[in-house]
């Protein structure tokens, strides 16, 4: 019975998925895995017969190989994105073949398998695809939400739309406290693993001797205290999102072993000797300059592409003054219901401050200014002088924030280093020399502090680095 028989049956309709491939063995062994399913299938040997089926029909899915005769599956990949934008297409690339991989997800496939193709990630990539929301339907309104109504906001959501319906690596870049985890859960919440896990990874916050067993779990007996197995973050986001937070800070031995359990979707527990498949989507995410390290040697190369797919700029809250307003008023609702208290007003001279304020530290450091206010505010308004907002940041402009910026005959770099150590020593003398506590004001990880601070040549302050003030 061919494949085109048995969707009828089984059917009656149009097909759920067309499979593209020009090798007939491997077509045939995807067909009867999805007719297992119970999906009608649909199957062409060449780009061009199945562009002929694509203008004839309607399928839910399209799995395409990325070599054949007539042509390469990125074309079909362009294509459907061009002509059948709510059709996703998922591509099987050869064995190691991770550029094409990368190359198909920028051009709009939503994900990918290698051969030889597991069964087991086949199955999970359709049922995954098939629950993929269409974009006529209002996806379901997740808990985390982005304010903000200004054009900036506007495109960020916009974007975070179009990445909820794919499976591509996402890489999010912007400012310490701009909202880059909130981002992430939006595309997590509007995406077809929505009902699924999202586990976030603090990457910064982990020991270098503890990153291969907390990412990919253990056996027991493992090593000294593996009292049991345990499953790491990736069998704990599977099916879900595993989000990479201030994934710069990777060790670079790590970067190798994250590479290959993103590229294989399999990973290998710490004392085992089998590996096991994974179904996760990634986003990443660091307020760090993630080109620059990989220039500098500091992150490796392969890792930045393969994480790098597609990229969401998250604005800085002195791009978007705006909102500032709005998201102030939902800021302090939240603060005063979370307190049982009666919501204060702002009065205008406050939220003329606030617009005015550079906000290095952004929504967060927002958020952290009226929930001191709220404290500190007598009666029912905040008024500017509850706000204790800092004078030297008090400007229209973040680049006229110390001094007006660099002299003439000082270099940028010396001017920037001067900045950085400033705000550093203020940071350690509001936490008296501790320096997770000063991190935190920062808005940075602990192991950027340090990092920080040996470059600068600040072992002679408060908070030295050689100190053991803190317990890490």
């Amino acid at each position: 019975m061919t494949a085109e028989a048995g969707e009828r049956r089984i059917r009656g309709k149009v097909a759920d998925v067309l499979v593209v491939d020009d090798e007939d063995d491997i077509r045939e062994l995807i067909e009867l895995s999805l007719l297992r399913m119970g999906l009608g299938v649909d199957s062409a040997g060449s780009v061009g017969e199945a562009k002929s089926k694509l203008e004839d029909g309607h399928y839910r899915l399209c799995l395409t190989d990325m070599r054949m005769a007539d042509g390469e599956g990125l074309e079909l990949v362009e294509y459907i994105s061009k002509h059948c934008a709510d059709v996703p297409v998922a591509v099987i690339t050869a064995h190691g073949s991770m550029d094409n991989a990368v190359a198909a997800l920028k051009a709009g496939a939503f994900d990918y398998l290698s051969k030889p193709v597991s069964l087991e990630q086949l199955r999970a990539l359709v049922k995954s695809a098939l629950e993929v929301p269409k974009p006529q339907l209002k996806p379901v309104k997740p808990v985390y939400q982005l304010t903000g109504e200004s054009q900036a906001m506007q495109q960020v959501r916009t974007m975070i739309e179009r990445l909820a319906r794919s499976q591509a690596p996402v890489y999010i870049s912007g400012e310490s406290g701009s909202g880059k985890e909130r981002a992430a859960r939006l595309i997590h919440g509007l995406g077809p693993r929505a009902d699924k896990p999202f586990v976030g990874v603090n990457c910064g916050a982990i020991p270098e001797n503890l990153m291969e067993s907390e990412f990919f779990g253990y056996r027991k007996g493992a090593f000294t205290g593996a009292e049991s197995d345990r499953d790491g973050f990736f069998q704990a986001a599977n099916g879900g999102t595993l989000f990479l937070d201030e994934v710069a800070d990777l060790p670079l031995p790590m970067q190798v072993k994250l590479l290959r359990a993103i590229q294989e979707k399999r990973v290998r527990r710490v004392g085992d000797t089998q590996e096991i498949s994974v179904d996760v989507r990634i986003v990443s995410a660091t307020h760090q300059g993630l080109k620059d390290r990989v220039d500098e040697g500091r992150f490796r190369q392969d890792l930045f592409y393969r994480l790098n797919v597609i990229e969401l700029k998250m604005p800085a809250l002195r791009e978007r003054r705006d909102d500032i307003e709005m998201l102030a008023t939902g800021i302090l609702e939240r603060l005063s219901a979370e307190a049982g208290m009666r919501t204060p007003h702002l009065t205008s001279r406050a939220v003329q401050a606030l617009q005015a304020y550079s906000f290095p530290g952004n929504v967060r450091e927002l958020e952290n200014i009226l929930e001191r206010a709220l404290a500190l505010a007598l009666g029912d308004e905040i008024d500017i002088e509850d706000l204790n907002l800092e004078p030297a940041t008090n400007d229209k402009s973040s680049a006229e924030t110390v001094s007006g910026g660099p002299s003439a005959s000082e270099a940028l770099q010396d001017y920037l280093d001067h900045v950085e150590r400033k705000a550093i020593v203020d940071a350690l003398g509001k936490t008296s020399g501790n320096r997770t506590a000063a991190a935190r004001v920062l808005g940075v990880t602990f192991r950027s502090l340090r990092y920080r601070m040996e470059r600068l040549g600040m072992k002679g302050e408060r908070g030295d680095p050689a100190d053991t003030g803190d317990v890490h």
